[in-house]
């Protein structure tokens, strides 16, 4: 069972997400490597919000293949390249839509690099069932 926490005691979130999430009773978990913007044919996603959407639907693709769905999402990590304020914008606006009003804990990291020079996008997640 998956509880979502946002405190009155505290600052609300900014978007679509929650402070704390809670999974009681036996449950089975699964740590989904870091997704990048890149399809299955191995091609890169070109922009920002393209490869926002191609890692989401990578994430799904390892959550189908364990028997589980978005709403099984406990925790996601993103890592972006570029440290422009609009790409928060971007990525809640993709990340709501994949969701579908999941909304799972979070974290936003602008880091220096990701493990290819064309990847802006990695996010990694965490899932429990």
């Amino acid at each position: 069972m998956i509880k979502t926490f946002n405190p009155s005691g505290m600052v609300q979130p900014a978007s679509r997400y929650s402070q704390g999430v809670e999974v009681s009773g036996t449950v089975r978990w699964l740590h989904i490597a870091g997704q990048s913007g890149v399809a299955p044919d191995g091609t890169v996603a070109k922009g920002l919000e393209a490869q926002f959407r191609q890692a989401f639907e990578n994430i799904g693709t390892v959550l189908a293949a364990a028997g589980m769905t978005k709403a099984d999402l406990v925790k996601v990590t993103v890592f972006v390249t570029v440290p422009d304020l609009e790409t928060v914008g971007i990525y809640r606006k993709a990340r709501d839509q994949w969701m579908e009003g999941h909304a799972p804990a979070a974290t936003y990291l602008v880091v220096a690099g990701l493990a290819h020079r064309d990847y802006l996008v990695e996010i990694e997640a965490i899932a429990a069932g």
